[in-house]
């Protein structure tokens, strides 16, 4: 019989709740490489997912098949052969993806089918759908090469996938297209997950990979990953790394990511399948455990420079003579301009921050948190809120406060905590107005 601890289960329980509301209802598009499966991540992988549908979120989930493929030409003598990081498909090897693909859709069929008590399993009920939900056309000849049997993604007939997981069921797809003549083409797994994902418009694509993401220095495999990616930066970097050949070069699921961003999904996620609950750690915790890509939607959200001064004060006057805001002179932005993230929509700016770090305490404040009364309840507060904590992250900073008279609700509500103003750094303290009698509001981050 196992033990629960309600001092450490129930706060836990409780910390994922928000994710469990947010994520219920949108759709997921989950791409597993064949390299998992071999490695006999599946049953605990496809558990996780069955935790993901009973909370209502619609899966589609794309299987890779690399070296199931790679073992079946080996069984017949062949040895598989690669160009451009994808696969030359001649006759047997078609054979070969169309057998491994048949194999590989039994077992996940089957592992959805498990019911075992005392399991995550048990009273689990997912129904799997799959069909010939994609169009395909060769990749051709390219630099002289014939890729033969190789195709790639020419549609996705993305309203019947929608109405399968509208009913329920989890959308199973192989990497494997049809021309309208009945030719089969083999294509790849982050292809078909990509094309998918943009032609759902769906609010995330994970990618369970060989990699355990974006390194945050590329030239140092020991660094950490990076775990939150903006789409711009992720370009930038695509653009420095040399072209991808195989799976676990940086930039090989990278350039999918950016892609399903540009097309409209929101998030795309590159984790490691060695990590065992990797899919649950990245969509119920804070940071995850891979690197996001995040299309912002605003290419505008970025620290300030002496330019914005003039849109900054213009946003936060209002503010100031409500006395919402503190007053701030001129010369006191101008001089302080550095410290200021903004969200600038067509070159006005709509809301903006300011980071002063204290880093004897290990702390920083957030001051000035504004955002135009035009775009408030659009999300563009708690935009500028996520930039601010990752300066102070990068600065080593331990937690952020504020000092607020109006606005504390909004700030509780994003995992600020009061504390009396004697918390405060003593070079803060110092400054404290005790008749203005602001609440502080601390975050670790």
């Amino acid at each position: 019989m196992s033990l629960v601890f309600p001092h450490t289960f129930v706060p836990w329980f409780r910390s994922v709740a928000p994710h469990i509301h947010a994520y219920r209802g949108k759709t997921f598009v989950v791409a597993l490489a064949g390299e998992a499966i071999a490695a006999g991540k599946l049953n605990t992988f496809v558990q996780d997912l069955a935790i993901l549908h009973a909370m209502g979120i619609k899966l589609v989930l794309v299987h890779g098949f690399r070296p199931q493929v790679t073992e079946q030409l080996a069984a017949k003598g062949q040895v598989s052969r690669f160009s451009h990081g994808v696969r030359i498909t001649d006759a047997v090897a078609l054979d070969s993806a169309q057998e491994a693909a048949g194999q590989l859709r039994f077992e996940i069929e089957a592992a959805f089918s498990q019911g075992l008590p005392n399991t995550p399993m048990a009273n689990a009920t997912v129904r799997v759908v799959s069909g010939n939900f994609l169009t395909a056309r060769p990749v051709g000849i390219v630099d002289g090469v014939d890729f033969m049997h190789s195709g790639v993604v020419r549609r996705v007939d993305g309203a019947a996938i929608r109405r399968a997981i509208d009913i329920g069921a989890l959308v199973l797809l192989s990497p494997f297209g049809f021309s309208p003549t009945g030719e089969a083409f083999n294509l790849t797994m982050e292809d078909v997950a990509t094309a998918t994902a943009i032609a759902l418009q769906a609010d995330k694509l994970l990618f369970m990979t060989e990699i355990a993401g974006v390194r945050e220095d590329m030239a140092d495999p020991e660094s950490g990953v990076d775990t939150e990616l903006a789409l711009a930066d992720a370009r930038r970097l695509l653009a420095q790394l040399p072209a991808p050949l195989q799976p676990t070069d940086p930039a090989f699921y990278l350039q999918h990511c950016v892609k399903a961003c540009e097309g409209g999904v929101e998030r795309s996620h590159i984790l490691p399948f060695a990590a065992d609950g990797a899919v649950l750690m990245e969509v119920f915790t804070h940071d995850g455990i891979g690197t996001m890509v995040v299309d912002e939607k605003l290419e505008s959200l970025r620290e300030a420079t002496p330019d914005d001064v003039g849109g900054i004060l213009q946003l936060i006057e209002p503010f100031e003579r409500d006395g919402t805001l503190v007053r701030r002179e001129r010369t006191e932005i101008e001089r302080d301009v550095a410290n200021y993230t903004v969200i600038e929509h067509d070159g006005i700016i709509f809301g903006c921050a300011a980071l002063y770090p204290y880093p004897e305490a290990r702390t920083g404040e957030m001051a000035a948190l504004t955002v135009s009364p035009q775009s408030q309840s659009q999300g563009d507060g708690e935009r500028i809120l996520k930039r601010v904590e990752q300066r102070a992250k990068a600065m080593g900073l331990d937690s952020i406060f504020v000092l607020t008279t109006r606005t504390m609700h909004w700030f509780i509500k994003r995992g600020f905590a009061p504390v009396d103003p004697e918390w405060l750094p003593d070079a803060r303290k110092r400054k404290y107005n005790w008749d203005r009698r602001s609440q502080v509001l601390v975050k670790k981050i």
